[in-house]
């Protein structure tokens, strides 16, 4: 959604720009009509939420809410060790990237986002992304992965995180 959000940004709110963008022309008036109103809806709360320039989306933030959440439980039980483990190998990377970075005032989760939308940014520029920036996007990658499958689950009611059960 991030992407969405700078694409939004990136065609000045102009649906007619970005509609010549993001639709294929061999979509179907109907698939193409949903689209138009997707993102016309997302540019209304774009401006309304005040985040023409800068920043995310409330729904975006609350998944990101949901998923801090999910992680304090998920640290907090018992019953997910290998969560743990994944999180305290990938922790030295998001330390570093805070510290480079300037982000120690969002919550590591955003941090981890922030980490791979950057590294996609420079993949689409074609710049240049060092090996330790790629090998710490992999790892983050896959403590996300963890965590979406973890999220999943808790979402169709299948994690069980209470240690007294």
């Amino acid at each position: 959604m991030w992407q969405v959000e700078d694409m939004i940004r990136a065609a000045q709110f102009d649906e007619g720009r970005l509609f010549s963008v993001v639709l294929a022309s061999d979509q179907p008036e109907e698939v193409k009509k949903e689209w138009c109103q997707w993102y016309s809806d997302l540019i209304a709360m774009m401006t309304t939420e005040g985040v023409r320039e800068k920043g995310h989306l409330q729904i975006n933030n609350n998944i990101l809410i949901l998923l801090e959440d999910l992680h304090t439980r998920l640290m907090a039980s018992s019953k997910c060790p290998e969560y743990h483990e994944a999180y305290y190998r990938v922790l030295p990377v998001i330390v570093e990237f805070r510290q480079k970075g300037g982000q120690a005032s969002k919550n590591e989760l955003e941090n981890c986002f922030d980490l791979l939308y950057g590294v996609w940014m420079l993949r689409l520029r074609r710049a240049e992304v060092s090996a330790g920036t790629a090998d710490a996007a992999a790892q983050v990658s896959s403590f996300l992965a963890r965590l979406a499958e973890l999220y999943g689950k808790d979402r169709a009611g299948q994690l069980v995180l209470n240690d007294e059960d």
